[in-house]
């Protein structure tokens, strides 16, 4: 009965994602008995639970295909504690409103957690946005990574004359700034960054991964705050 089971979970959790298709795979290998539907109505937690775990295996066999040599941060863009025992990978655009809403998350959690180090992978998928991203990451280059960061967001919009306005408030060199804007290394952050991003079927900005778990869209202070805990408990 044990081995049915399993098996029983393999082919719902098909039947799940596959919609028709998935019902006929699950009528077809003669698992829709009585005893199958007496299971299931004796035990429809499990439904929740298996749906979950297949999205974990998925997400482990996303990430494990695209290496690790991504989890290495641009130097200096890094928030929080850049040797923080816990790491939380934001992928965002200056011009995302979600991205910008998250930020007072994204401080909430540095504030509550001194081991946090929060890396960001800058995607400039907004029309305008390039600028910015590049920007960024110049400022990374001359330690005003944060201040940058979270400067530009506080304005509504980020296009060419709002970004320089930033840089020169908050004391960057503007004319190495703009020189490193366009060095390749700048460019090959943030081609790497958008080749990891569609490697991993992201969708838009925000999106988030901890450990081997992945978000995407906004989610609120609690909800990361427990995706770190859970990755980190993960052996």
């Amino acid at each position: 009965m044990k081995n049915e089971i399993l098996r029983l979970v393999g082919v719902l959790a098909l039947a799940l994602l596959g919609g028709f298709l998935g019902a006929w795979l699950f009528a077809a290998t003669g698992l829709g008995d009585r005893r199958t539907e007496a299971y299931l109505l004796d035990n429809p937690e499990i439904l929740p639970r298996m749906a979950e775990e297949l999205q974990t295996r998925e997400t482990e066999r996303r990430l494990a295909q695209v290496g690790d040599e991504w989890r290495e941060p641009f130097p200096g863009a890094v928030l929080g504690n850049p040797k923080g025992s816990r790491t939380l990978f934001e992928f965002s655009d200056y011009n995302c409103g979600y991205c910008r809403m998250s930020l007072q998350h994204v401080q909430e959690l540095i504030a509550r957690d001194p081991e946090l180090r929060v890396v960001i992978k800058e995607w400039p998928i907004f029309e305008g946005s390039d600028v910015a991203a590049r920007m960024a990451l110049a400022a990374a280059k001359q330690g005003k990574y944060a201040a940058f960061h979270d400067a530009l967001y506080k304005k509504e919009v980020a296009d060419s004359q709002t970004v320089d306005q930033v840089g020169k408030a908050i004391g960057l060199d503007m004319e190495r700034a703009r020189r490193d804007a366009q060095g390749q290394d700048v460019t090959m952050e943030l081609m790497r960054t958008a080749a990891l991003a569609q490697d991993l079927g992201f969708t838009g900005t925000p999106a988030w991964i901890t450990g081997n778990r992945i978000l995407q869209g906004a989610q609120g202070t609690e909800r990361l705050a427990q995706a770190i805990e859970d990755s980190a408990e993960t052996p």
